[in-house]
């Protein structure tokens, strides 16, 4: 039996952390994709018609090869499936969702995983959590210049889930309530536009 592929891990453990039941399977929907396509890197596609909603996710060809991609590969796939999964969840529910509701839920996505889930490796560690929110959040490199549509979005993006992830460590983690976060993830990634941009700026 072959073991399921990082794609199918991280939706699971996304799936898990936020309660979502019997979304589709992200594999289905996945196309590999070559260093000259889509700028070599991950881009998910939404089309809405009088029969529901159809997507496909381009993931760089590199990020689904066995051997271990690196951080910025890691992060476009958890990216990729966070929009997926995200837009599954809100069809089901006949819900809307803006851009800028998946980019600000993928960077917090991003945190969740590498700090607290799977793709930690280990049990809560303050001084790993920070580095890796350093990484995240600071590290920066954006494609889009600020002042234009995308650039703007991805910075506030950015901005938003540092502050929130923050939050998350301090309330939270650093004094072992995990429950409770888990909680406040889920009341997080219910939550819409208004109500996310609220909580994260509450931090």
């Amino acid at each position: 039996m072959m073991a399921p592929s990082l794609p199918a891990r991280i939706q699971a453990a996304l799936e898990g952390t936020y309660g979502i039941p019997e979304a589709p399977s992200v594999e289905d929907f996945i196309q590999p994709i070559d260093a000259s396509e889509d700028e070599g890197r991950e881009v998910l596609f939404v089309r809405e018609d009088e029969d529901g909603v159809s997507m496909a996710l381009h993931l760089p060809r590199a990020a689904l090869e066995p051997k271990s991609p690196s951080f910025d590969l890691l992060c476009q796939v958890v990216e990729g499936v966070s929009h997926f999964l995200c837009l599954a969840e809100r069809a089901r529910r006949e819900l809307p969702v803006t851009q800028f509701e998946l980019e600000l839920q993928a960077e917090v996505d991003k945190y969740v995983l590498f700090v607290h889930g799977p793709l930690a490796a280990r049990r809560f560690d303050p001084s790993r959590a920070a580095r890796i929110r350093a990484r995240l959040f600071e590290a920066v490199a954006y494609l889009h210049p600020p002042g234009t549509e995308r650039g703007d979005r991805y910075r506030l993006a950015n901005d938003l889930a540092a502050r929130f992830a923050g939050r998350l460590e301090e309330s939270f983690a650093r004094r072992g309530h995990f429950d409770r976060m888990r909680r406040a993830l889920r009341s997080f990634y219910a939550a819409g536009q208004s109500d996310k941009i609220s909580l994260a700026r509450a931090a």
